[in-house]
This record gives structure tokens, C-alpha cells and sequence, in this order.
């Protein structure tokens, strides 16, 4: 993949940052992500970030649950999981609480999208009242985007996709055809009501990706298009 292949593409409200690295990427975005927590709770006494699950955000979360925050005045919640209990290895929860609730960041408030006893389509109420807890505007949201160009559970395989991208409600119950098990999902509404939005991607095949996102504009074939249209920071690494 030519970087001016990529660059050539990009709309004007879109940055890509290569490094590297996935170390170095690790690093810079960390250190941009305590920047600005840190700024939002000298601004507003309170911050809040959603994440995303999977295997290449692992290192970032172990960074960031030792670095220096106000972490009992910053809220973390998901931009989607799978519809487990957080015991399960595929849990994104579990994730979270097993590699960035620790050290310094244990004192967050952590606000979990899955929860016992119901199915994913069940608990959509329940857990929009739970995220309704958060400010109206999330300062982050770190996004990842799969293959197929889905980004946190938004699938254009999954019938649920257009309840995802149209409703008013604060997340919608998922369920991938291409991928295993039910998924909770921020809507694309609560996703784009944030005041930054990053791309974390790692491997020379998320390049070839999003090259192909840039080439189209139809969303429900590749839902990232929809963060492509808005301003979007992307941090790659090989």
C-alpha cells in the first residue's frame, strides 16, 4: 500500500498517523488520550471515553491503567461488546477490566454494556439507562474497524444495521451474520456525539480497507464510511 495512494483519498477532515511501529502508535496515542482526559477534567471536572475491544488495543489499555490520570472523575464505557459474560475470553468487558481497570486507573467508573439474565435485544433499555449516566458529549471514542469495514458493532451483514444507524437511542442489540455471538452496540448516534473521534488500526490489510472505504460513499456496505464523513484522526501501524 503507497502512502499516496492513501493520502490522495483522505477528505480533508480526515488524519492519518503512521508509525512504525505498533509500539510507537501505542505510545503517541496513549499519550494523547491522557492529554486529553486530563484537559476535559480541568474544563469540566469530569471525562469520558469509550473504547473498543479486540487483540490490538491490549498494549494501549496496559499504558493507560498506569498512567497518572484523575481516573475517579473519568467515565469508561464501550463502543460495542459481545453479548457474554465477562469471564469469557471474547468479552470486551473483560478486556477492560482485566488490563486497563488496574494500577491508577481502578478508581474509573466503569459503565458496562452487557449485563446478566436478558438477550441482547432485551437489555437495550436497561443498558441506554445505564449510559444515560454519561455527559451528552463523549470526549473520545476509539474506534477499530474490521475487514469488512465494520466499526464497534455496526455490521453491514447484521439486519439490525439500519436500527443501529438511524435510532435515537443511546446503543442497539446486534447480530453479525459474519461474526460470532450477539453484540450491544453504541448507535452511530451516540458514537458521533463525541468531540473526538480516533481510528486504531494495526496491519498492512486495515490500509487495504480503507482504501476501499474511501473509494464509495454507500455506509451500509462499509459502516466506516460514516466516521470517514466526519473528523477522524486514524493511528496506523504495521
Amino acid at each position: 500500500m503507497n502512502k499516496s495512494d492513501i493520502a490522495s483519498l483522505l477528505p480533508q477532515q480526515v488524519t492519518l498517523l503512521r508509525f512504525d511501529t505498533p509500539e510507537q502508535a501505542t505510545q503517541a496515542l496513549a499519550e494523547h488520550i491522557r492529554q486529553g482526559l486530563a484537559q476535559a477534567v480541568d474544563a469540566r471536572g469530569e471525562a469520558a471515553i469509550a473504547l473498543s475491544g479486540g487483540r490490538t488495543p491490549i498494549p494501549l489499555f496496559q499504558r493507560l491503567s498506569k498512567t497518572a490520570l484523575p481516573w475517579s472523575s473519568i467515565s469508561v464505557t464501550l463502543a460495542d461488546d459481545r453479548w457474554l459474560a465477562t469471564d469469557q475470553a471474547d468479552s470486551n468487558a473483560g478486556l477492560i477490566k482485566q488490563h486497563l481497570l488496574q494500577h491508577e486507573a481502578q478508581q474509573a467508573r466503569f459503565i458496562s454494556l452487557w449485563q446478566a439474565g436478558k438477550t441482547a435485544q432485551e437489555a437495550v433499555a436497561d443498558c441506554a439507562g445505564r449510559l444515560a449516566a454519561l455527559p451528552d458529549l463523549l470526549d473520545m471514542v476509539v474506534l477499530g474497524m474490521g475487514n469488512d469495514g465494520h466499526t464497534a458493532s455496526l455490521f453491514p451483514c447484521a439486519s439490525e444495521l439500519e436500527h443501529a444507524l438511524v435510532t435515537e437511542q443511546a446503543c442497539a442489540a446486534v447480530v453479525p451474520t459474519s461474526a460470532p455471538h450477539a453484540r450491544m452496540t453504541l448507535s452511530a448516534r451516540r458514537l458521533l456525539a463525541s468531540r473526538e473521534r480516533i481510528l486504531h488500526l494495526k496491519g498492512t490489510d486495515k490500509l487495504e480497507t480503507l482504501q476501499h472505504a474511501l473509494l464509495d460513499d454507500d455506509i451500509r456496505i462499509m459502516p466506516i464510511r460514516l466516521f470517514l464523513r466526519q473528523p477522524l484522526t486514524i493511528y496506523w501501524s504495521p
